[in-house]
């Protein structure tokens, strides 16, 4: 029985699985998608091994937050097609859904045992590899909790609840009222994802950020050619007001509403305490943009899909 591109076609997005793979099982199966299904479920974690080298730069953002603490984690995919596939989306929400409990600790994460099954996490994970047919992990996960006041969450490029590209945790520690501080915590945390700063204040900045920053400063004034002294008030001065209003939190330019591109993040904070009713404090951010630091390869789509016709 001759496969077509269709039936591969039909049979990815009932699995998940590769497409050279889909085609291999059809033809071991003469056509019968039935078969073909059981025939890649039944690879098994030997084919999970295979898979291991292969570059896992796609997949989704998992956010959950409750009871005033809010956890964040990244579960990567070879191809985006996996991560809008429904068996991958509910994996990565029951992984999120255990979060909070282990506190950014990813190695906790791994080691719990998975909802419903009575393996570990990371078992499931090598078992979805199998039957789905992708590289897959669990790459962080981060974690953030207030005594008194709210932690907000936003996901941008959302594939479903909870679910997306970038996902920003954001604790807001007050004692003013919940729902002041709840609005002011999301616009908070849309104005992360898109302004993606380093830390809230200069003092939490590392040492070795504001060193390079500063060599670089450094140099470009140099060429100026005046004394030292001048040079070092140059440097500092460029940090401040550049390197400080690009990276830091509450000095960056506020991109939500009601800062009209002029004012900053800490003058939006302090109009956001008078109608809070009570002084607010940003502990915590964490942002976590999708495949951010990992290093893709070029994919050919087109030439994986010649290959089917061979």
């Amino acid at each position: 029985m001759t496969v077509t591109a269709n039936m591969v076609k039909a049979l990815r997005e009932r699995t998940g699985a590769g497409m050279m793979d889909c085609k291999t099982a059809l033809t071991e199966t003469n056509g019968d998608m039935e078969q073909a299904v059981d025939w890649l479920r039944k690879k098994g974690l030997s084919k999970a091994a295979k898979k291991a080298d292969r570059v896992a730069a796609e997949g989704l953002i998992g956010l959950t937050t409750k009871d005033q603490v809010g956890a964040i984690v990244e579960v990567n995919s070879e191809t985006d097609f996996v991560a809008r596939n429904p068996q991958f989306q509910e994996m990565v929400r029951a992984i999120t859904s255990l979060a909070p409990q282990v506190e950014g600790d990813l190695e906790k994460l791994l080691g719990l045992t998975f909802p419903g099954k009575s393996v570990s996490v990371a078992d499931h994970v090598k078992e979805m590899v199998a039957t789905i047919g992708e590289n897959m992990s669990v790459r962080r996960t981060g974690h953030a909790a207030v005594t008194e006041g709210v932690v907000s969450e936003y996901v941008h490029n959302k594939a479903a609840d909870g679910l997306g590209k970038i996902g920003v945790l954001v604790a807001v520690e007050s004692k003013g009222d919940k729902a002041q501080l709840a609005a002011f915590g999301r616009q908070l945390a849309m104005h992360i994802a898109a302004a993606s700063p380093a830390a809230v204040t200069a003092e939490e900045l590392g040492p070795a950020l504001i060193e390079r920053e500063r060599a670089v400063y450094t140099e470009q004034a140099k060429a100026s050619g005046k004394a030292p002294d001048i040079v070092a008030k140059m440097v500092e001065g460029r940090l401040r007001k550049e390197f400080y209003q690009q990276v830091v939190l509450l000095q960056q330019t506020f991109l939500g509403a009601g800062g009209d591109g002029k004012l900053t993040v800490e003058q939006v904070l302090k109009t956001a305490e008078k109608s809070a009713g009570a002084p607010i404090k940003i502990t915590k951010f964490v942002r976590y943009a999708l495949g951010e630091g990992i290093e893709k390869k070029d994919g050919d789509f087109a030439d994986e899909v010649a290959k089917l016709r061979k």
